[in-house]
């Protein structure tokens, strides 16, 4: 009897767990549909595989119910009804094992729902005929046999559970005609009896009811499996088929159960050649992969090389294991990817990572794994190695003269100079600007690292001639050999750095070892640095003032503020100590800041007629919002601009020439002055006294010492006078000590006079009696 489609197949392998996406909206349509066909395959599975118990026992039931019959009815009755019984159960076992067999497909088409139990009723009716006939004329006993054989033929209903409705038909023909022949057939009714009928009926019912619903429950959950199983078969077939990777499977004993040919082309063996043998020597005898297979683990990202007729290839393995129901190992199966191609592009971004882009030397995070490897090396031998700094000396002016290409190029060059000179005995890196280390594998003879050093310096002095123009630079050394400097890489490079930093200070073009004593100036600048941060807060820092006089009559007409630190421990700390550690540190900015707050606070206590002078540094001038704090101090103590003079030296122009000046005329445009301090002695900055932006010179105090005794030094004063006159601007001579250098730049041209012969630095208090005593006097 047919009870849906349903595939013959066994069911499917159990295979390792694979999540499937659900299926989108879209979708739940057509995947139900699948489903339904799934089930209804199940059915006719479960149908067929009942046909021939439903067809023996209907049967049996009745050649039972015709030897009962035998002598009530006539026997070609009897016999006819038999072979028409025997017909219809053959057909129906036929026909369920048919629909069975063709519906191994989920193509299969789907039959009416009204045609099993079609089938049902009309093979009741079929095997019911005779019996109900022949009931009301048969002996007592053989009534009760024939009412037997049909009750159990409604018990044999479930067999038919895999289709309820058709069971359910079946029972309820059956359980009719039973009926009816004991009604009709009997002169008296026995209560007991349609009890009986009913409830053998009821239990029949009830027993489809509940084997049906966990037949379903089961099919549907083999649905769902195999929808499972096919979506993963489709999604693995794609993944070989894209060409994204290839599938692979091995038996207990790591032997070859199956390989995609995308694997067996990228070995260049058959099939054939592969099948059977064990995978991890198919794949070169790798250890890492028999390992792996042996310890019967999931795993993943196994990459491993291979020597294929292509050159080496790079592939990655991942696979879990194959446990049968019995919990035994039966292998391995998983999927592999060529990642040749992913190899060489990690193997370039880390080439790229680790690569200075302009000179193609490692970089600096590839210097300190380079150093890490010579450090590690150097500990576990015994010989040390060592770490050269190298900075450029006059580079920037090469930038700021030549451009930029230019100053590219000057960096290229000196990279394939040093690369030249190291040759085998080390690394070149370049950290970054124009500073560039070398890691010495071997720094166990000094003399050999000194001759290196001097070679090194040599080469980088030599001219660079670049598109017809000759450029000159020279490089300072600093060195440090581990792990006899430091234990670490952080350690060497600090003391490298310290050598470097000393061998700038000599006058630069030199090369200078790390000793204890750098060791000494590094943790006395260090603590220096801590006790400055802490001192503005702290009332250590205060403003010392030295007289401003006009010489034409020699009356005060302004301070310059100079600022002194007062140390708790130290005592009097040097201007000349502390200001280039602030500057160095970046505490120049809050040190300028409180200048220029306590300039405006004492000026804002004299007269309108007192200017205050204060010292900027160039690393201020970069500070777009210097203007602003300005501005800011003189509001709060209601001081006119014109009132603070604000002193830069020549050096601003070997900064950043564009954004100092920038800064300088948004400060000239507030009101406040802006004065050229110490010039003649350091850049050669005339051409940006045309710029608006300065409004007074101050002349050296070494020119003044000079005139005395040198007609020349007295030429360049007057050149200068005659300079700033066409400017309009005002000459101020520093340093003046006596009455014939007061005389002198008199007489020269200086409008206003700055030295000890007018007084000292002087205090707050003792600046206020000065201002004081001449406006008394001048009343």
């Amino acid at each position: 009897m047919y009870h849906a489609p349903v595939s013959a197949d066994p069911p499917p392998e159990e295979v390792s767990p694979v999540e499937i996406p659900e299926q989108d909206v879209g979708h739940d349509g057509a995947s139900a549909r699948l489903r339904e066909a799934d089930v209804q395959n199940g059915q006719a599975e479960v149908s067929a595989l009942f046909a021939p118990f439903f067809a023996l026992a209907g049967a049996g039931s009745a050649l039972l119910a015709g030897w009962a019959m035998f002598e009530s009815v006539n026997p070609i009755f009897i016999v006819g009804w038999l072979a028409a019984v025997a017909g219809g159960h053959w057909f129906t076992y036929r026909r369920a094992i048919n629909v069975a067999e063709a519906s191994g497909s989920r193509s299969a088409p789907m039959r009416a729902a009204w045609i099993p139990v079609a089938e049902a009723m009309g093979l009741a009716v079929i095997w019911c005929a005779l019996p109900a006939y022949g009931f009301g004329s048969a002996l007592a006993a053989s009534q009760v046999v024939i009412g037997g054989a049909m009750g159990a033929m409604i018990i044999a209903a479930v067999t038919l559970a895999a289709v309820p409705a058709a069971a359910i038909a079946w029972i309820g023909a059956m359980t009719l005609a039973l009926s009816i022949a004991y009604f009709l057939g009997t002169p008296t009714i026995d209560p007991k009896i349609p009890a009986t009928i009913a409830a053998i009926a009821a239990i029949a019912a009830f027993g489809v009811t509940r084997l049906s619903g966990w037949t379903h429950s089961q099919l549907r959950a083999l649905a769902k499996v195999r929808s499972q199983a096919e979506a993963v078969r489709l999604l693995l077939r794609e993944y070989e088929h894209r060409g994204v990777g290839w599938l692979w499977q091995v038996d207990s004993e790591n032997r070859v159960v199956y390989i995609s040919s995308r694997m067996t082309a990228l070995l260049g063996r058959s099939t054939s050649q592969l099948i059977g043998h064990s995978l991890p020597a198919s794949l070169g005898g790798n250890s890492a992969l028999g390992r792996t297979l042996l310890a019967r683990q999931p795993f993943t990202n196994l990459e491993m090389e291979l020597k294929t007729r292509r050159g080496p290839r790079w592939i990655s393995l991942a696979g879990d294991p194959i446990i049968d129901m019995g919990g035994h190992f039966q292998g391995f199966r998983g999927v592999g990817s060529d990642i040749t191609e992913v190899r060489k592009t990690q193997e370039r971004l880390t080439n790229l990572a680790n690569m200075d882009v302009l000179s193609g030397l490692p970089n600096r995070g590839r210097v300190r794994q380079l150093l890490g490897e010579a450090l590690s090396t150097a500990q576990a031998t015994n010989v040390p190695c060592a770490i050269m700094f190298l900075d450029l000396d006059g580079f920037k002016p090469v930038n700021d003269t030549f451009g930029h290409p230019k100053g590219d190029a000057v960096l290229k060059s000196v990279a394939q100079r040093l690369v030249k000179e190291v040759g085998d005995a080390g690394h070149v890196g370049r950290m970054g600007g124009d500073e560039f280390a070398i890691v010495i594998k071997d720094g166990q003879g000094r003399k050999g690292v000194e001759d290196l050093a001097a070679r090194l310096i040599s080469a980088v002095a030599a001219p660079y001639h670049i598109d017809k123009v000759e450029i000159r630079i020279g490089v300072s050394i600093g060195c440090a050999f581990g792990p006899i400097d430091g234990q670490t890489v952080d350690d060497l490079i600090q003391k490298a750095d310290l050598a470097l930093y000393q061998a700038k200070n000599q006058g630069r073009g030199t090369c200078c070892y790390f000793n204890d004593d750098m060791r000494s100036v590094a943790e006395h600048k260090l603590r220096l640095e801590q006790d400055l941060s802490n001192a503005i807060g702290a009332g250590q820092l205060r403003l010392m003032y030295q007289p401003l006089i006009r010489a034409s009559d020699q009356t005060l007409v302004g301070f310059e503020a100079l600022i002194r630190w007062h140390h708790p421990t130290r005592g009097m700390v040097s201007p000349a100590e502390f200001i280039p550690l602030a500057e160095e540190t970046g505490l120049i900015m809050n040190l300028g800041d409180w200048v220029i707050e306590e300039a405006c606070r004492a000026a804002s206590t004299w007269p309108d007629n007192i200017t205050v002078a204060v010292n900027l540094s160039a690393r201020q001038l970069v500070l777009p919002a210097l203007p602003a704090t300005v501005n800011a101090a003189l509001s709060r103590y209601k001081v006119q601009a014109n009132r603070i003079e604000l002193e830069v030296t020549e050096t601003v122009f070997l900064e950043d020439t564009a954004g100092s000046l920038d800064v300088l005329k948004r400060l000239r445009a507030l009101g406040v002055g802006i004065a050229l301090d110490d010039f003649g002695t350091g850049y050669s900055s005339l051409g940006y006294l045309n710029k608006a932006v300065f409004h007074k010179l101050k002349i050296d105090g070494s020119f003044v010492r000079e005139a005395a005794r040198s007609k020349e030094t007295v030429a360049i004063i007057q050149s200068i006078v005659q300079l700033a006159n066409s400017f309009r601007m005002t000459i101020t001579a520093e340093g003046v000590e006596t009455a014939d250098d007061f005389t002198r730049m008199r007489d020269l041209g200086c409008h206003q006079i700055q030295g000890y012969l007018f007084g000292r630095p002087m205090s707050y208090e003792r600046a206020s009696e000065l201002v004081h005593g001449t406006v008394r006097k001048s009343a």
